[in-house]
């Protein structure tokens, strides 16, 4: 059991869910996007939230300012963290523009805004569960692409739900973070996705 909540940590690092968002998004939206268009989106947050992190990961650890993919000392955690900032900044500027796709650009503009909520943690000595910030956001983005398109994912939204409790766990029983941190990380996901919903329902 402990093995198999490790694997679902890596399979729902954060790293991953903004390209499973965007999968997401093209999978359920009833709007015509070109195919080059869904290869050209999804190649970039693919560069800007897997490739180059990771690169800048293996960097890091070369410098010694890095000792786990997971990032668990609180120390480690200020770099990668502002370079997503800035990451996350250049995919909604030059890529996601609201003109083009508004769902995913809010999407990933609460993702932004998770994110600096993370980096300030940082400063106050808080280890807010970016597993936590990614699940819970991806959630509230799918319960809010139902409403918006008025369709029914119910279950889709159930196992996100469940997926949210199952990460959790997970973070604990590797001992990765406590409850606060766990609680803060949801938080932290969940409300700037939810203020940015009056904006694009």
């Amino acid at each position: 059991m402990k093995r198999l909540l490790s694997i679902i940590s890596y399979v729902f690092h954060p790293m991953f869910i903004s390209v499973y968002a965007v999968l997401l998004y093209f999978f359920l939206t009833e709007r015509y996007h070109p195919y080059q268009e869904v290869f050209l989106v999804t190649i970039q947050v693919i560069i800007l939230t897997i490739l180059i992190p990771i690169s800048i990961f293996y960097f890091l650890m070369t410098l010694g300012r890095a000792n786990s993919f997971m990032l668990s000392e609180i120390s480690q955690r200020k770099i990668p963290l502002a370079v997503n900032v800035l990451l996350l900044y250049i995919l909604i500027r030059e890529s996601i523009r609201i003109e083009l796709i508004p769902e995913l650009y809010y999407f990933f503009f609460g993702a932004l805004v998770s994110t600096v909520l993370a980096l300030l943690f940082v400063f106050i000595n808080l280890k807010a569960s970016i597993h936590m910030i990614a699940i819970s956001s991806i959630t509230v983005f799918a319960i809010g692409f139902s409403l918006h398109t008025q369709t029914n994912h119910i279950y889709l939204v159930a196992f996100l739900l469940l997926l949210n409790g199952i990460v959790a766990t997970s973070r604990l029983s590797m001992k990765a973070h406590d409850t606060k941190e766990l609680i803060a990380g949801f938080l932290s996901g969940v409300i700037p996705q939810i203020g940015l919903l009056y904006f694009w329902l």
